[in-house]
């Protein structure tokens, strides 16, 4: 406003005109509070709109308050690891993958402002730096925690599960089991202490840690079977009893072979009770348990160790190069494979393998399970055969 001679008055736009907050929408959110938006000039349709989408979505019970979005990434996934229910093995993964994984890239970013674009670009920055296998693990953890936020009310899509986001897919690698005579040649690689640990594993089908923590009282001599209760493992460095993979217990049969071979064993090498803490180190709990194997320092062994030096040289004396692929998981590998040859259904090998979903141990063995075509060939030629043999009197 400026003042002419005479009196007269004259409005002159100044430079920011036209670029205020000239409307502002009230409304009462679902808690009673009040709360407003502005919208600035010429954007009356715009807040007239916003007004109708506000209510339409009190009505249907989904509305997010705005505000609740502006809490960063990195405060929100630190909050998600603080209350996640774990056990502690688990945990320290997981805060792993996050601080290493996600934090560098959402972190600093307001939750509402996460687009399944950012998803995109960060899946696209990953491929190269992550196995595809380690991208599929950080990227469901993205997923859960944005899943969390949209539960708590936060934001109001999850923008991992948009579809332009495709889900990275670990690649399958195709399981090539190990010959009798390499099981074998292993086994005799390994000082006569530990060799009993390659029938359990190749004979029932157990995994290296719940070889480590099994217990005299586990094997049950009399009806044949090896009840898996617990296994070793190492959470904040430092070695725990805990549960199995997937929190599952199991019950295998025990072939006569491996109940022999582990007699001998006792009988020369007395069990040890070794006492260590269940799942958290720093917790007060003790478990006691006679353990079948135990280093020659009389303690629980512990795998990166066992790997090191008794291992990885076994697999090279037996003429097989020390991968990944050709740990001591390979040995339950060889175990499928012989109990799908002796017919043995998916079902039956998902629960002595400790699978929690039968579905993946077909997708893991399938390629190994007796052709389809060749099933039918010899279950038409067995009837044939019974019909054409001669009756009887």
């Amino acid at each position: 406003m400026i003042r002419h001679e005479g009196g007269r008055k004259e409005r002159i736009k100044s430079d920011l005109f036209g670029k205020g907050m000239r409307y502002r929408v009230r409304y009462i959110g679902p808690d009673g509070r009040e709360r407003s938006q502005s919208f600035p000039d010429r954007a009356k349709r715009e807040a007239d709109a916003f007004l109708v989408s506000t209510e339409t979505d009190k009505l249907r019970g989904s509305y997010v308050d705005p505000s609740a979005g502006r809490m960063t990434f990195a405060e929100y996934a630190e909050n998600w690891l603080r209350t996640r229910a774990f056990d502690e093995s688990t945990r320290e993964s997981t805060e792993f993958r996050v601080r290493k994984h996600l934090l560098p890239f959402f972190g600093s970013r307001q939750l509402a402002s996460i687009k399944p674009g950012h998803v995109r670009e960060w899946d696209a920055v990953m491929v190269g730096k992550l196995a595809p296998s380690t991208r599929a693990v950080v990227f469901a953890h993205l997923r859960t925690i944005l899943g969390a936020a949209v539960d708590d009310e936060r934001i109001a899509k999850n923008p991992c599960s948009a579809k332009s986001v495709k889900p990275p897919r670990p690649a399958q690698r195709r399981v090539v089991p190990w010959r009798a005579d390499e099981v074998s040649a292993i086994r005799g690689g390994l000082a006569e202490r530990y060799r009993p640990m390659v029938d359990l594993g190749a004979g029932c089908g157990m995994r290296q840690g719940e070889i480590f923590g099994l217990g005299v009282d586990d094997v049950d001599l009399d009806s044949g079977w090896v009840h898996i209760v617990r296994q070793v493992k190492v959470v904040r460095s430092r070695l725990v009893f805990g549960l199995p993979k997937n929190d599952r217990d199991r019950r295998v049969p025990l072939p006569d072979s491996v109940l022999q071979s582990l007699k001998e064993h006792a009988e020369k090498y007395d069990p040890l009770s070794i006492t260590l803490p269940w799942e958290d180190p720093y917790s007060d709990e003790r478990v006691t348990v006679p353990l079948l194997f135990t280093t020659t320092r009389r303690g629980a062994i512990k795998r990166a160790t066992f790997d090191d030096k008794s291992w990885r040289p076994a697999v090279r004396a037996a003429g097989i190069a020390p991968t990944r692929a050709t740990g001591m998981h390979a040995l339950r590998h060889f175990y499928a494979s012989a109990l799908l040859d002796a017919g043995e259904s998916i079902k039956a090998l998902a629960s002595y393998l400790g699978h929690s979903d039968p579905g993946f141990t077909l997708r893991v063995y399938t390629h190994l399970m007796p052709a389809s075509e060749e099933r039918t060939r010899r279950a038409i030629d067995d009837l044939f055969a019974q019909g054409r043999q001669p009756a009887s009197g």
